[in-house]
C-alpha cells in the first residue's frame, strides 16, 4: 500500500489526511481534495462539475484504477482542468458513500467500488459508475466536460431528479408502517422457507458467486433453529448452518495457517478469495463460530475461533488496545502473494517424503498449483477425523502434524513482505470485534479473550467518546469525524454483551448513555426509525435511514435489538415499545425478502418466544454466569447480576444470595421461579417454561 515518491512529486490536498486510502493517493498528479467544505466551495466558486471517487484501502479494483488512470499525467491533467476532484474513504465517510451509491443504483448501474460519481457544483449527482478502464475513463471525462458546457440545463435537470429520488423516505419507498405487532413463530417458518430456496446445499452459503460470508444470515439460522416449533425446519436450518461453516473453514477464504477470513471468495466453493481481511468480517465470524460451537460442540469451530482471535491479536491490534481496520489483498503488487505457496516451496520445507505428501494431501497442494501461475491456495476437503481415518492416523498424531505445519509456514510467511495495513481504528468495526470476544469468552472461558475485550472497551470509551459525542475514527492519537448510527448501535450492542459477561454495571451505564444520545440526535419520531447521520453533523444532499442488513447489519436493526435488550435489562418499557414498533414496520418485507433482513429476523425470534431473565446474586456471580452460558446455546435469555443485593436495576431489587452462596433466579416477564444454586437446576427451570 505504501509508495515511494521522488522529491519532484508534489503532494495534493490528501497529504493532510490520516486515512491510509487517502494517503495512498496523496502523490497522484490528480489534484485530489478530501470531502469537505473547501472542495465543495471551490466547485461553486469555479463553477465546475465535481468528481467524487470513493473506495477503501483493501479494494483491489480501486488500486487498479489508481495505477491505470489516477497516476497517469495526461488523464490527471484532463481531470484537473475540467473538474474538482474529491477522494473519499468509504470506511471513514459511509454517509457520503451511501448517498452516491443510491445515486448509482437510481441510474440503473450495479453498485460497487471504486465508485465514481459526477456531480453538479451543488453536489447533486448526474452520472455515476464504478471501475473504468483508462481509455473509457478518458472518453467519459471528455464527453462530460463537453456536455457540462453545452447542455448544462439538461444535466442540471437530471441531477435534480436523482437528488429527489435519493432523498425519498426509505420507509415510504417500501410502504413500511407499523400495523401488526403480533409476532408468531409460524411467520418465522414462512421466512425460513423463503430464504431456504436460495441455499447452496452442496457447498453451503447461498446459490451464487462470488460468495460472501454474510454472518447475519447464519446467526438467524442459529436463532431460528432454537425458536421454531417445527422440528424438521429446525433440523434443516442447523444442517445448512453447519454445512456453510464447515465449508468456509475448509476453504481458501479462511487463512489455514494464520487464522482469519478474507472478505469473500470469487467462486461458489469458498476456494479462491480476494485476499483482503476486514475487521468487520472477522469480529462477526468469531461470534458466529463461537455460538455455533456452543450448539454443536464441533472442534473445528473452536479451532476457528481461537485461531482467528490470535490473528487479530497478532496483526490487527494497536498498542492502545484498538483494532485496525483491514489488511490489503496485495503484497509486492500481486494479489494473494503473501498467502500462497508453490509446490517447490513446500518441497523445500519438508525433506521427508511421507510428511510432504501428507501435508500436500491435507492442504490440497498440486505440483502445478491449484490456483493460478503455479501457486497453491491452502484449503481442505474434509474434517480432521475423516482425514485421519483415510490416512490411517490417530487424531492426536494428525493434530501434532498440523500444529507443526502451521508453526513452520507461519514463521516462513512472516519473513515475506506483508500486505498493506489499514491502520485506522473505526468505532463500529471495533465494536463488532469486541462483541466477538465477549461471545468467545462466554463459550470458551479463555481469560485472554476477556482481557482483550475489556482493554478494547476501555480504549473506545477513553479515546472515541469525548464526553459529548462519539467519533468515527482514531489514528495517531487523534479521534475525528462525528460518529454515525452504525458506530453508536454497534458499540451499544457490544457494551450490553460485555455487561452480561462481566456483570459490571459500568458497561450497561455506558450503553444507556449512548442510547439516550441516539434517541435525541438520530431518532425520527415521525417515522419511528433512526437516521444514519447525527442531526448535529454535516448536512449532505440527503439524510438517509439504513434499513436493509448487509455484510454489516443495518444500523436500524441493531438499534432495534439494542432497545429490546435494554428494555428487559433496565425495565424501561419505552425501549421495548420502540423496538416492537420498528420490527412491526419491517414485517411486510421480512416475509418477502428475509435474506436482506436477517438481523431483523433475529429480533423477530426474540419477540416470538419468551425470554428467560437470569439473575445471579453473590460473590461469584460472574463465574457462575460463565458456567451457565457454557452449558448450551440458548439465545432467548438475558443475564443480570451483582455481588450483593442491588437496587440499581429493577430485576436485581430485593434479590439476595442464600446461605452466602451465589444464587440464581430464573424469571419470565419479571415473574421469578424459586431461587436455585446449581446451574443445572437453572437450566431445568428454563426448559420447563
Amino acid at each position: 500500500m505504501s509508495q515511494i515518491h521522488t522529491s519532484s512529486q508534489k503532494p495534493n490536498q490528501l497529504i493532510h489526511s490520516t486515512s491510509p486510502y487517502l494517503l495512498q493517493h496523496a502523490y497522484n498528479p490528480v489534484a485530489w481534495y478530501p470531502w469537505g467544505e473547501e472542495a465543495l466551495q471551490k466547485a461553486k466558486d469555479e463553477d465546475k462539475p465535481i468528481i467524487v471517487s470513493i473506495g477503501y484501502s483493501a479494494c483491489h479494483w480501486c488500486h487498479v484504477m489508481e495505477r491505470e488512470s489516477f497516476e497517469n499525467e495526461d488523464i490527471a491533467a484532463l481531470m484537473n482542468t475540467h473538474f474538482i476532484n474529491i477522494k473519499v474513504d468509504r470506511e471513514e465517510r459511509p454517509d457520503v458513500d451511501a448517498v452516491y451509491m443510491d445515486a448509482v443504483q437510481a441510474m440503473g448501474v450495479r453498485g460497487g467500488w471504486p465508485l465514481n460519481a459526477f456531480l453538479m457544483p451543488d453536489a447533486k449527482p448526474f452520472y455515476a459508475g464504478t471501475y473504468f478502464p483508462p481509455q473509457n475513463w478518458t472518453g467519459l471525462l471528455q464527453k462530460i466536460a463537453e456536455i457540462f458546457q453545452k447542455n448544462r440545463a439538461d444535466i442540471a435537470e437530471s441531477a435534480t431528479q436523482f437528488q429527489q429520488v435519493i432523498s425519498a423516505s426509505e420507509l415510504k419507498k417500501y410502504g413500511l408502517q407499523a400495523q401488526d405487532t403480533d409476532f408468531k413463530a409460524e411467520d418465522l417458518d414462512k421466512m425460513y422457507l423463503e430464504i431456504a430456496q436460495n441455499f447452496d446445499t452442496t457447498r453451503g452459503g447461498m446459490q451464487k458467486a462470488p460468495k460472501f460470508p454474510m454472518p447475519s444470515i447464519y446467526q438467524f439460522l442459529l436463532h431460528y433453529s432454537q425458536t421454531t416449533e417445527n422440528a424438521q425446519h429446525a433440523q434443516s436450518a442447523q444442517i445448512h448452518l453447519e454445512k456453510t461453516l464447515d465449508e468456509m473453514a475448509y476453504g481458501g477464504i479462511y487463512d489455514q495457517i494464520g487464522g482469519g477470513f478474507a472478505r469473500y471468495s470469487v467462486d461458489a466453493d469458498w476456494f479462491a478469495p480476494h485476499f483482503e481481511k476486514m475487521l468487520y468480517d472477522n469480529g462477526q465470524l468469531i461470534s458466529l463460530y463461537a455460538d455455533a460451537y456452543n450448539l454443536s460442540k464441533k472442534p473445528l469451530y473452536q479451532s476457528v475461533v481461537h485461531q482467528s482471535i490470535a490473528f487479530v491479536a497478532r496483526e490487527l491490534t494497536s498498542e492502545e488496545g484498538g483494532f485496525y481496520a483491514a489488511l490489503d489483498a496485495d503484497s509486492e503488487g500481486i494479489e494473494g502473494k503473501f498467502y500462497t505457496w508453490t509446490a517447490q516451496e513446500i518441497n523445500q520445507l519438508f525433506e521427508e517424503e511421507n510428511e510432504r505428501n501428507l501435508f500436500s494431501a491435507y492442504y490440497q497442494i498440486k505440483e502445478k498449483g491449484n490456483w493460478e501461475e503455479g501457486v497453491n491456495i491452502l484449503c481442505r476437503k474434509m474434517s480432521d477425523e475423516d482425514f485421519a481415518k483415510k490416512h490411517q492416523l490417530s487424531e492426536a498424531t494428525l493434530a501434532a502434524h498440523v500444529e507443526r505445519w502451521e508453526e513452520t509456514l507461519l514463521n516462513i510467511r512472516n519473513q515475506r513482505i506483508r500486505p498493506g495495513l489499514d491502520d485506522k481504528i473505526l468505532t463500529g468495526w471495533n465494536a463488532l470485534m469486541l462483541k466477538g470476544l465477549c461471545n468467545a469468552y462466554q463459550v470458551f472461558g479463555e481469560a485472554d479473550f476477556l482481557k482483550m475485550a475489556t482493554q478494547n472497551a476501555g480504549f473506545l470509551w477513553a479515546k472515541l467518546w469525548n464526553g459529548t459525542h462519539l467519533c468515527r475514527t482514531y489514528k495517531n492519537g487523534e479521534a475525528k469525524i462525528m460518529a454515525y448510527l452504525e458506530d453508536y448501535a454497534l458499540l451499544i450492542e457490544a457494551y450490553v454483551a460485555l455487561y452480561q459477561v462481566t456483570l459490571e454495571i459500568q458497561w450497561l451505564h455506558r450503553a444507556e448513555i449512548l442510547t439516550h444520545y441516539c434517541l435525541e440526535n438520530f431518532y425520527d419520531a415521525e417515522e419511528g426509525f433512526f437516521f444514519f447521520t447525527d442531526v448535529k453533523g454535516e448536512k449532505l444532499i440527503a439524510r438517509k435511514k439504513e434499513i436493509f442488513d448487509n455484510v454489516i447489519p443495518a444500523s436500524n436493526s441493531v438499534m432495534a435489538k439494542n432497545l429490546f435488550y435494554l428494555g428487559l435489562l433496565t425495565d424501561k418499557a419505552h425501549y421495548t415499545d420502540t423496538a416492537r414498533t420498528m420490527l412491526a414496520s419491517t414485517k411486510k418485507i421480512l416475509l418477502q425478502s428475509l435474506e436482506y433482513l436477517t438481523n431483523w429476523g433475529q429480533l423477530y425470534c426474540l419477540f416470538a418466544k419468551p425470554i428467560a431473565e437470569v439473575v445471579l446474586i453473590g460473590k461469584d456471580c460472574a463465574s457462575v454466569g460463565l458456567e451457565f452460558t457454557q452449558q448450551q446455546y440458548f439465545p432467548h435469555k438475558i443475564l443480570l447480576g451483582s455481588t450483593a443485593e442491588c437496587e440499581e436495576l429493577p430485576l436485581l431489587a430485593q434479590k439476595t444470595s442464600l446461605e452466602a452462596q451465589t444464587t440464581i433466579y430464573v424469571c419470565f416477564d419479571k415473574s421469578c421461579q424459586l431461587p436455585v444454586q446449581q446451574v443445572t437446576e437453572a437450566w431445568k427451570l428454563i426448559k420447563e417454561n
